[in-house]
């Protein structure tokens, strides 16, 4: 049995649907159906069925995905152990990122290390969901969070603070007015969601985004109050602070890797790069003015 038709059922039987799984193979739809069928006629038995809002897995597509699964901590194993004696500065580097950092600081960072170090390739995921380095989904993570997950390996780098911002004419007109602000609320994140619940005194929100860029963008449009990080918001001219940062409210950037590839040099020298260039920026990052 192939374990490449075995990687593409265990990617179907994750994200439940066809389309999905290709995303995150990065190969075309009609290759994962194919394969899937494939790999059923191969078998002589049905591993999916076909529901309403995806697909789901036989008794027998359950079975496999045990069997698969096995497979699959082998394989990353073996992969691990011949990445954990890897001392060349070549070869690919996986970066998971979070949108906002990926696209304001962290950008320059990158085509910098890109030009020091010509023989890596550096591939960027932008993603605001936790990517599985388990699963090799990257191979390093730049992860917003107060609670890293225990099983992986790094170092806090940076201190992320952020605050109540709005638009300078909407804080203007706040100032004026004796009525209560209004705020845009924001789903991305249960840190969003308990801060605006808290500091808006738990009312509703008429606008309500699922992403820190585009609550950017609303704040700027004089709409109300929203929560944004002070590396994102202090340099946009557009845009006031509310009020203080607060301690309360900081959180960390973390760089994570899975302890397979602790001795992989290139991670750790993308790791003391990045520490290297931050360190203009974190005053910045930190909400210092």
């Amino acid at each position: 049995m192939s374990w490449d038709d075995l990687r593409i059922f265990l990617a179907v039987a994750r994200t439940g649907s066809v389309s999905a799984a290709a995303k995150h193979l990065q190969v075309q739809h009609s290759t994962v159906s194919r394969r899937l069928q494939q790999l059923e006629a191969r078998l002589a038995t049905k591993l999916v069925a076909k529901k309403r809002l995806g697909y789901e897995l036989t008794s027998a597509g359950e079975e496999l995905r045990q069997a698969a699964l096995n497979m699959e901590r082998e394989a990353l194993a073996a992969e691990g152990a011949l990445h954990g004696h890897d001392r060349n500065l070549a070869g690919s580097l996986r970066v998971a990122a979070v949108n906002m950092m990926a696209t304001t600081v962290l950008a320059p960072i990158f085509s910098r290390f890109g030009a020091a170090y010509p023989e890596i390739e550096l591939q960027i995921v932008v993603s605001n969901s936790d990517v599985s380095l388990a699963e090799r989904q990257a191979d390093v993570a730049l992860r917003v969070t107060n609670d890293p997950v225990e099983t992986l390996m790094g170092k806090k780098i940076a201190n992320i603070a952020s605050t109540a911002y709005g638009g300078r004419k909407y804080l203007a007109a706040l100032r004026e007015d004796s009525a209560p602000p209004k705020w845009v609320g924001m789903t991305c994140c249960g840190y969003h969601k308990h801060w605006t619940k808290r500091l808006s005194g738990g009312d509703a929100c008429q606008i309500v985004v699922d992403d820190p860029i585009l609550t950017q963008q609303m704040l700027r449009q004089n709409v109300g109050l929203g929560i944004l990080p002070c590396y994102m918001a202090d340099p946009d001219p557009l845009l006031e602070r509310y009020a203080d940062p607060m301690p309360e409210m900081d959180m960390g950037l973390w760089f994570l890797f899975h302890s397979d590839l602790k001795r992989t040099e290139r991670i750790h020298v993308f790791r003391d790069f990045l520490i290297s260039e931050l360190e203009p920026v974190r005053s910045l990052l930190e909400g210092r003015r």
